[in-house]
């Protein structure tokens, strides 16, 4: 099962927000998408790539438009831990 964190629910309202100032239309396509893509982790959980910054196997990633969905491979579950920019530095994952 794929569950969110509090953190990465933050980064997708605060994708949505910086996206709506310019267009609500795409704000929602692109929230949209990624919520899509987190939803096909599950069946092939080690899809994404690891995380070039941390040496990590469990913690993976996949890109959506220019957007890293960050996600953790945890015993049954799939943790989405982070939605950030392609651009910005990777917080802390601890």
């Amino acid at each position: 099962m794929v569950k969110w964190s509090a953190a990465a629910r933050r980064d997708l309202k605060e994708i949505h927000a910086y996206i709506a100032r310019d267009s609500r239309y795409y704000a929602k396509k692109v929230v949209e998408a990624i919520v899509d893509k987190s939803c096909e982790i599950e069946p092939f959980s080690e899809r994404g790539r690891a995380v070039l910054e941390l040496e990590e196997q469990s913690i993976r990633e996949l890109l959506v438009y220019s957007y890293r969905l960050i996600y953790e491979i945890a015993d049954e579950d799939i943790i989405v831990l982070a939605v950030i920019h392609g651009r910005r530095k990777l917080p802390e994952m601890g």
